[in-house]
C-alpha cells in the first residue's frame, strides 16, 4: 500500500461536493441529471471554487448516479451529507457562498427524506 503524502492532512477536503452525472436512455421516465444541466451546474461549481480560491478546503467534482435524477439535478455537500435537488446553474452562487462558505444550507433546495408515517395509539 502507498505511503500517504507527508504533511497533508486527512480528511483533504472540509467540504466535499459531488454534482450527479448521470446518463439514462433519452426515453427514461425518470430522466437524468445529465440532461437536465448539471455539466453546467459543474462548471460553474469548479469556476466559483477556483476563483474565490476555495480549493483545496473546498473540492467539487462529478459523481456517478445518486438515485434521485427524477428530481432535478443532484449535489450532496459532505461530510454534512447535505442532498439539493432541482439544482441550476444560477443556485450555484448561493450555495457556494451560503453553505460552502458559511456553512449555512439553502434550505429551498434541500433535498428532506420523508418522514415515516406514525400509526395511530
Amino acid at each position: 500500500m502507498p505511503e500517504p503524502v507527508p504533511n497533508r492532512r486527512y480528511p483533504p477536503f472540509e467540504r466535499h461536493v459531488f454534482i450527479c452525472l448521470n446518463e439514462r436512455p433519452a426515453d427514461n421516465p425518470r430522466g437524468d441529471c445529465t440532461r437536465k444541466g448539471s455539466p453546467q451546474v459543474l462548471a460553474r461549481f469548479k469556476e466559483l471554487v477556483e476563483g474565490m480560491k476555495l480549493k483545496p478546503r473546498i473540492r467539487a467534482q462529478k459523481c456517478g448516479c445518486l438515485d434521485t435524477c427524477e428530481l432535478g439535478v443532484s449535489v450532496v455537500v459532505y461530510p454534512e451529507a447535505v442532498w439539493y435537488k432541482q439544482v441550476t446553474v444560477a443556485d450555484v452562487d448561493e450555495i457556494v457562498q451560503s453553505h460552502l462558505v458559511k456553512g449555512i444550507p439553502v434550505e429551498r433546495l434541500r433535498m428532506v427524506p420523508p418522514q415515516p408515517v406514525q400509526g395511530n395509539a
